[in-house]
Order: structure tokens, then C-alpha cells, then sequence
């Protein structure tokens, strides 16, 4: 006798630097450890104990059993029904018409509010590990748009410089066109990427609040120029070019003092020798370059006892991630 029962499955969405500086709200990159750790969150999805509900049944609701784990799960609400991962799972039953029971479980491995696309892993992993389990009803750019659709709920507006990289992998270009919402852009593959949580959390929401409702023309001028000068770098590996221009304009003169120890921070590394610092995403997490493995490692044990502040806080040496989301 042949078995419907589907095998479950967990899937993995890593960590992601929104804006990477220069590129607020229009470029991103996901992140992996140097040491093989995987610096995001998972997702498992299977069917519960109560299976496949009889036929006929149509107007009974697929049940979704959600239970949340991980380091950081004490920070999510504790109804389920406010879980972002939990609103994704019941969407997918709704949409496709589906009355199967699933169990899924979120391991909550990213801190909340940390700058480092938290709420777009959950979303990433949900939503590409059900698509997964459900055979595939979405394609790719309808998937990534759903994405950017559930994490704008947390974030407070629909941007895809999280999802996107969490999703597909290396730094992604946001295009927001009506074919095609981003694009992989070339990094530097001997850059090494120093993220450090101070272990405290900033809203999302509050820091885009510290910012001003309207820029001077000369600054958005030099936003695009930078943006550009960068991309140009990138596709000319030109790494010199690139760390020149890797400057915000838009957000970190707003945002620099609203997190502790980062002004100090940024001038403590210059000295020791690293490229270019700045934040990632909103904050507090601050990311910074270098192409001297020897230098990331004295910045890593200044960072951890001097910008770490709080338990729970982190440093990682990293590359870019250039898988995105997979199964695991």
C-alpha cells in the first residue's frame, strides 16, 4: 500500500544586511559564518497527527499546529496567531484550498530588532518551505512577492532588501519592475564581513522615524551617485572604487547616534585597520569590511569586548551567502 503521507521537511533562511550603506531600502546581501554556523532561522512543516481531514469536509479549515523554539522565541508573541510564520502557514491552506493539518515550527535563531532581517528570515523560511512542502505553487518572483507582502506586516512597510538576499542568495539589486522585483549584482569574494549585535533591540519602525520626511536635492544626488558608482564597482571588481563610495547618506547621519557605542565603534576600527563600517539595516547590528582575515579577527575580539554590551550579544566573521534560503 502506497502512503500520501508527506515527508516533512525544514528549511533554513539566512541572516541579511539591508541597505549595505550605500543602498537604502534598494540593496541587500545574505550572510554566512566563516565557521560553518548558520546564522539564521529554520522552519519545519509536517503533517500533524490528525493527517489529511475526510473528503466532503469542505467547509472544515486545515488546522495549523504551530509551535515555536529557538534562542530567541521568548521575544514572539505567545499566541500563535500573532506569529508572523503562523499567519503564512494559514494563507498557504486558505489559498490553495487546502484541508490538511500541518504542524510547523518555528527555531528562532535571529534576534528581533537587530539590523540583521529577522522578521525576513521567518518570513523566507514559512513561505519557501511551504511552497516547498506544497509542490511548488508558486514561482519564484510571485513567492518573493508574497515575501516582501508578510514582512512588510512586522516592518511597517514592503521593502525587499531582507527578503530578497534571504530568499536567493548574494547581494541583491531591488529593480521593483513588473517582470522582475531584484537582481543579483557581483560581490567581492575576498571581502570578509564583520556583523556585531551589541545584544539590544531597536524598532525597525523607530528608526525609520528618526529620519527626515524630505532630503536636500544635493543629498539624493549623491545618494544615486554613490548607488551607482557602487554597482559599477561591483560588475568592475574594482574593490578599491567600491570601498571608496561605500557611504550612507540617507540614513546613518540620522541613525549613528540613536545606537550606543557605534560612533566609537566606527573610529576603533579604522584604526585597527578595516575598510569601511556602517550599519545594517536599521541597527544596532553594525557590519564592517576588511580583506585581511588576521585584521577581522582583532576587530571580532574588540567588537565582542567593547561593542557587545548585552547578553545574547554577537560577532561573526562572515562572507556572503550566496545559497539563500534551502533546505537543511
Amino acid at each position: 500500500m502506497i502512503s500520501n503521507k508527506k515527508a516533512p521537511l525544514t528549511v533554513y533562511a539566512p541572516a541579511s544586511m539591508g541597505n549595505v550603506g550605500v543602498g537604502f531600502d534598494l540593496l541587500g546581501a545574505a550572510l554566512a559564518p566563516i565557521d560553518g554556523s548558520l546564522l539564521g532561522d529554520k522552519v519545519r512543516i509536517s503533517e500533524s497527527q490528525g493527517g489529511n481531514l475526510a473528503e466532503g469536509l469542505s467547509n472544515t479549515k486545515g488546522e495549523v499546529i504551530f509551535s515555536q523554539t529557538g534562542i530567541w522565541c521568548h521575544k514572539l508573541p505567545s499566541n500563535p496567531e500573532d506569529n508572523i510564520v503562523y499567519q503564512c502557514a494559514r494563507f498557504f491552506l486558505e489559498k490553495l484550498g487546502l484541508h490538511t493539518d500541518i504542524a510547523v515550527n518555528l527555531e528562532k535563531n535571529l534576534p528581533v530588532g537587530s539590523g540583521l532581517g529577522s522578521s525576513a528570515s521567518s518570513v523566507v523560511a514559512a513561505l519557501y518551505g511551504l511552497n516547498e512542502y506544497f509542490d511548488s505553487p508558486f514561482g519564484t518572483q510571485a513567492l518573493l512577492q508574497l515575501m516582501g507582502e508578510f514582512e512588510g506586516k512586522i516592518s511597517g512597510s514592503v521593502h525587499y532588501d531582507n527578503v530578497a538576499p534571504s530568499y536567493l542568495g548574494g547581494m541583491q539589486l531591488m529593480l521593483d519592475s513588473p517582470t522582475e522585483l531584484c537582481a543579483a549584482i557581483p560581490h567581492f569574494k575576498h571581502w570578509y564581513w564583520l556583523v556585531a549585535y551589541p545584544g539590544v533591540s531597536l524598532s525597525t519602525a523607530k528608526m525609520r522615524a528618526l529620519l527626515p520626511a524630505q532630503y536636500d536635492k544635493a543629498v539624493t544626488i549623491d545618494f544615486g551617485r554613490h548607488l551607482s558608482a557602487f554597482v559599477h564597482a561591483s560588475y568592475s571588481q574594482n574593490p578599491k572604487l567600491a570601498i571608496e563610495i561605500l557611504k550612507d547618506v540617507l540614513a546613518e547621519p540620522y541613525r549613528k547616534d540613536a545606537i550606543p557605542g557605534y560612533i566609537q565603534a566606527c573610529s576603533a576600527l579604522t584604526e585597527l585597520g578595516m575598510l569601511t563600517t556602517g550599519i545594517s539595516g536599521s541597527g544596532p547590528t553594525l557590519f564592517s569590511i576588511t580583506d585581511d582575515i588576521a585584521v577581522a579577527e582583532q576587530a571580532k575580539v574588540w567588537l565582542a569586548q567593547h561593542y557587545v554590551s548585552q547578553s545574547g550579544g554577537f560577532v561573526h566573521i562572515c562572507r556572503i551567502d550566496e545559497l539563500g534560503a534551502r533546505r537543511v
